[in-house]
């Protein structure tokens, strides 16, 4: 109840900046194939939502193992890098590097490389979602109590038992946060994906769209798209809430 007296505020800006929007481009005249109102909007995700639908679960499929794909691979590396300190002067530039690359140049050669597959979609979508887990897993884990650490070593307790018991249920807050970011940015890079190059998919629904100036069609699968991030990272929000049940204390 708390949490949803928190979303008023942004709940009646956002129904006060569609209202503006309905109202400017009523008054204006502003043709449809520039900028749809947002009840021409709702009305052409309505008539097609089925098209929407079909379309939205191939995004979801490439987003679903992109980012498994970068969960897995970040955690792995995340390990290394927090192990060995060789690993982490080698990689970390490496991975910093690899992100502060344009996606939409890299996106056409993984279609060469990788072919007309869904393959490049997860791809760049696993990229883009890699960074934020592999940077918050290694936080997360430096950020274990040193003094807990200590005792456990007294005790005799080898590198996995700390590892298991005591750094990654300490490191677990920070992965979820990682994996949050990460899951609403693998709907970015899927998209990018499917506008370099797909059948099927959000994206190319939108360059279909765009290229017949069915602008209120593309509007409707930008909301969808939107849609399907908000429930991703909320799916994640009560993942973390039921894995980590003491946070809700906080």
């Amino acid at each position: 109840m708390k949490q949803l007296r928190l979303t008023y505020p942004s709940i009646l800006v956002f129904g006060g900046l569609l209202v503006a929007w309905e109202f400017f481009v009523r008054l204006a005249e502003v043709p449809l194939f520039l900028l749809p109102t947002p009840s021409q909007i709702a009305l052409r995700f309505v008539s097609d939502f089925s098209l929407l639908a079909e379309h939205l679960l191939v995004t979801l499929g490439e987003i679903a193992l992109g980012f498994v794909l970068a969960l897995m691979s970040a955690f792995l590396i995340a390990l290394a890098i927090f192990y060995n300190k060789t690993v982490e002067r080698v990689f970390y530039p490496i991975i910093i590097f690899l992100q502060n690359m344009p996606l939409f140049a890299l996106a056409p050669l993984l279609k060469l490389w990788l072919g007309f597959t869904i393959w490049p979609k997860v791809t760049v979508a696993a990229i883009i979602a890699f960074f934020p887990i592999v940077v918050n897993t290694v936080d997360g884990l430096r950020a274990t109590d040193p003094d807990l650490i200590d005792l456990l070593k007294i005790f005799g307790a080898s590198k996995r038992q700390i590892l298991q018991k005591v750094q990654l249920p300490s490191a677990l807050p920070f992965i979820f946060s990682g994996a949050r970011v990460g899951i609403t940015l693998s709907v970015v890079g899927a998209v990018i994906g499917e506008w370099v190059g797909a059948q099927a998919g959000l994206g190319y629904v939108m360059l279909r769209a765009n290229a017949t100036l069915k602008t209120d069609l593309v509007f409707a699968a930008i909301f969808a798209l939107a849609l399907l991030g908000v429930v991703l990272f909320g799916l994640l929000t009560l993942l973390e809430r039921w894995a980590l049940p003491w946070r809700r204390l906080q």
